[in-house]
């Protein structure tokens, strides 16, 4: 007797000659030497953070053709249930709601936004999960009681975020990360923040300016020291090593010893980042209190940012400000987009130059 064929059950779609299962989206990745993020990219014809280049692309669908790979209609319907929740976590040990906090105005921003759009908000803190940088491999996973997660903060855990995006989970970091394919981010155009901030001193006649930095890689200070080298190459000044100063510790190391180095090496201005620990403008600023310099009669200072709380009742020092409250809006557009499967892609936004009043003309020697 004739065996009676299997009938094909709906919704499901026949597994390739010699298989017994449905191939996966890591196969997919494997044969065409990519990461599963960037297969979850192509095939959402998502644009997240980095641009997927047209060669990655069609290795992408042609390891797609190869295996007979087609999304799982049960998984995208059980992604498609949502509950309207945005989550936001916070790299620190309490949810930074203190109005003075430099993470406060992003969550000004990120509120504002989220109920425009009728979302609610989960806020979550390093705390939360055992502290995220030390933590297990699925530190993070309680973000995935959220529709989808903002992440704030200079250091967050890499293997952790990329985790994330290859499961397809909606991620956006507010602040540059384009180090990890596939994470969505928002960011400030601190490249060009940093360059008018340079080109406002030369112009006030400063030949010699030394910036003053932590000493990590954290992508907001790169892109702050780019500027800073950029402005200073544009107006034809010394730049090089020699003109950044990176310490680990500023507030030890930026001694008045090496300030009065600097300025009896002709050094007439001195330019600080501004982190969220804020410890290269305080050395700057103690280390100029100490030795007695009046800016800017006897030297410029400039902030690559905003002073943080402690310092913010002094003369306000020259440099640029950061539009946080815009950030964390557009960090929720691009996130609520990402939740809902649309491409999508947020423009750097622009820093205001702060004209201040620590910045002025270079002191006349003899």
């Amino acid at each position: 007797m004739e065996e009676p064929r299997q009938r094909a059950r709906p919704g499901r779609t026949p597994a390739p000659a010699g298989r017994t299962s449905r191939p996966r989206q890591a196969e997919v990745a494997r044969l065409a030497g990519v990461s599963q993020a960037t297969v979850s990219l192509v095939l959402g014809a998502r644009k997240q953070g980095a641009t997927i280049s047209e060669e990655t692309r069609q290795k992408v669908l042609d390891a797609v053709r190869t295996l007979g790979y087609v999304p799982d209609p049960a998984a995208s319907r059980l992604a498609a249930a949502r509950n309207n929740l945005l989550g936001v976590f916070s790299f620190t040990s309490t949810f930074p709601t203190d109005v003075q906090h430099s993470y406060y105005p992003f969550l000004v921003g990120v509120e504002q936004e989220a109920a425009a759009r009728g979302y609610d908000l989960v806020l979550f803190t390093g705390s939360s999960t055992g502290g995220a940088g030390a933590a297990g491999p699925h530190a993070l996973n309680r973000v995935r009681l959220a529709d989808g997660c903002l992440f704030l903060g200079r250091h967050a855990p890499a293997d952790e975020l990329r985790r994330l995006v290859a499961d397809g989970f909606p991620v956006v970091h507010l602040g540059r990360r384009d180090e990890l394919e596939g994470l969505a981010w928002v960011g400030a155009d601190y490249i060009s923040a940093g360059q008018e901030v340079v080109a406002h001193l030369a112009a006030l006649g400063h030949r010699r300016i030394v910036l003053v930095r932590e000493d990590d890689e954290a992508p907001a200070s790169t892109d702050r020291e780019h500027g800073f080298l950029k402005g200073l190459e544009e107006a034809g000044l010394p730049g090089g090593p020699a003109a950044v100063f990176r310490s680990a510790d500023p507030e030890r190391d930026l001694t008045a010893e090496r300030l009065r180095g600097w300025l009896d090496d002709g050094v007439t201005a001195f330019v600080a980042e501004e982190t969220d620990t804020g410890d290269a403008w305080r050395a700057l600023h103690g280390a100029a209190h100490f030795v007695g310099i009046d800016a800017p009669r006897d030297a410029s200072l400039a902030l690559l940012g905003s002073p943080p709380p402690d310092l913010a009742d002094g003369p306000f020092p020259t440099g640029f400000d950061v539009p946080r409250p815009q950030l964390g809006a557009a960090a929720v557009r691009m996130l609520a987009a990402l939740v809902s499967g649309e491409e999508t892609r947020e423009p750097l936004v622009a820093c205001t130059f702060r004209p201040g009043s620590t910045a002025g003309p270079p002191p006349v020697r003899p």
